[in-house]
């Protein structure tokens, strides 16, 4: 606590966060998922806006499409290079980091999301290094600018959560639940669910998440990679679409 030099004695005392509080990492965290954080995600549907053109989605179907994705495809992929990133960073070897980075990107099958995961990669980084002013997120973004490393978004996210202090585990769940934020919010705009459903949608989630977290943390960077194909072919297809409400 401080108090300013004009203060009375019986005047206001502005309260400062204290260091050891053990915060710091939840509100990170926090921040992060946010939806209101402008890392572009809000901008994807993740292949949902291609099954819903195909009509190969309705709301009760929904759920079950999500809990494929995050085990069979972000969770292999995303999670398990987040992961490995977070954990390269720790140790102080961003080579490694490039090296996690070219492999997810090279997992990605479909244009529209190797765009998609280097755009919001990238300004991940970019807002990272301002709001965080920690030297491993400006590095790797310098990486990025100079073409040295594609800059996905998982791999920008576990440099910045690893600098930022946030455990790795916290680190992946907070991942994959921003990504169940992003898919709930793509499926409203698409009528696929509303604001309560949206909720019941992000709750049951949570043990597939969970299972998705500890599957990601064992794995070794030759696991990464998804293999939800019918979600590539849909990419694929949105692609090419005359209209599109996302851009992925």
């Amino acid at each position: 606590m401080y108090r300013n030099e004009g203060d009375t004695a019986g005047g206001p005392v502005p309260v400062m966060a204290s260091a050891g509080t053990g915060l710091g990492a939840l509100l990170v965290s926090l921040q992060l998922t946010d939806s209101a954080f402008p890392s572009g995600f809000y901008t994807l549907s993740h292949s949902l806006e291609g099954f819903a053109q195909a009509g190969a989605v309705d709301p009760a179907t929904v759920p079950l499409l999500l809990h494929d994705l995050l085990l069979h495809g972000v969770g292999p992929a995303d999670a398990t290079a987040l992961a490995l990133a977070h954990r390269a960073t720790a140790a102080g070897d961003p080579a490694a980091v490039v090296r996690i980075d070219e492999h997810l990107f090279a997992t990605k099958l479909g244009r529209e999301m190797r765009q998609a995961a280097t755009r919001t990669g990238r300004q991940l980084l970019d807002l990272g290094q301002e709001v965080f002013d920690r030297p491993e997120i400006g590095d790797y973004f310098d990486r990025v600018v100079r073409r040295e490393a594609p800059g996905t978004q998982a791999v920008a996210a576990g440099v910045i959560y690893a600098a930022t202090g946030v455990p790795v585990r916290q680190a992946v769940a907070s991942d994959l639940f921003a990504f169940c934020v992003s898919f709930a919010g793509a499926a409203l705009r698409l009528r696929l669910t509303d604001h309560r459903s949206a909720q019941t949608l992000l709750r049951g989630a949570a043990p597939v998440i969970e299972a998705a977290v500890e599957a990601a943390l064992r794995r070794e960077l030759d696991d990464v990679g998804a293999t939800v194909f019918a979600s590539d072919i849909m990419s694929g297809r949105h692609e090419r679409a005359e209209a599109r409400l996302f851009a992925s």
